[in-house]
């Protein structure tokens, strides 16, 4: 809004949901996108979607905790993934963005499991990256508690989103569909 207020706001409109149900079938983005989207779902040009940013992976061997798994890119929009990669650098967040996951063979197909899927899957074919840092020893459990989170970390992958969003929002065009999708 302050953007926006200095004559300097996004060419396109952001659209922030919170989606629910996700734990029991992904039954609020399938609403959204197949039921009664606010806007045309054709009209949505990317899903930036971000779920369980702020805790570390415990399988990852490398000492390095500055990633952030992205899935999703490539898969459909070859562009929007190369704007989230110029992104990382312009904004100087330094993160590793790690593609352990973005495959439609993984076996653990965190592509189909969280909001973005009714968005990106073949009906639709929106461009999306879903922001992950991993499964750990409180997912989806009570004792995933906010001390265990890494801030620093969390603000980081925080800004990346935000400025990727920003250079959609702000592009002549929207991202091009290009990937094979998941058919």
């Amino acid at each position: 809004m302050k953007a926006r207020e200095d004559g300097h706001g996004p060419r396109r409109s952001l659209l922030f949901l919170h989606l629910t149900g996700e734990e029991n079938g992904l039954l609020g983005s399938e609403y959204y996108a197949d039921v009664n989207a606010v806007l045309p779902i054709e009209r949505t040009v990317t899903n930036l979607n971000v779920d369980m940013i702020g805790r570390h992976d415990p399988t990852r061997t490398d000492p390095d905790s500055n990633y952030v798994y992205i899935i999703g890119s490539r898969l459909i929009s070859e562009e929007l993934h190369e704007i989230n990669q110029r992104v990382n650098e312009l904004t100087g967040t330094g993160l590793f963005l790690d593609e352990r996951f973005n495959s439609r063979h993984d076996p653990n197909q965190f592509y189909a499991r969280s909001d973005h899927w009714h968005f990106g899957k073949p009906r639709h074919g929106v461009p999306f990256i879903f922001f992950f840092t991993g499964i750990h020893e409180d997912y989806h459990r009570p004792t995933d508690e906010a001390d265990k989170i890494d801030y620093d970390r969390l603000a980081r992958i925080a800004r990346l989103i935000f400025a990727t969003a920003w250079q959609v929002a702000n592009q002549d065009s929207a991202p091009a569909v290009s990937g094979g999708g998941f058919h």
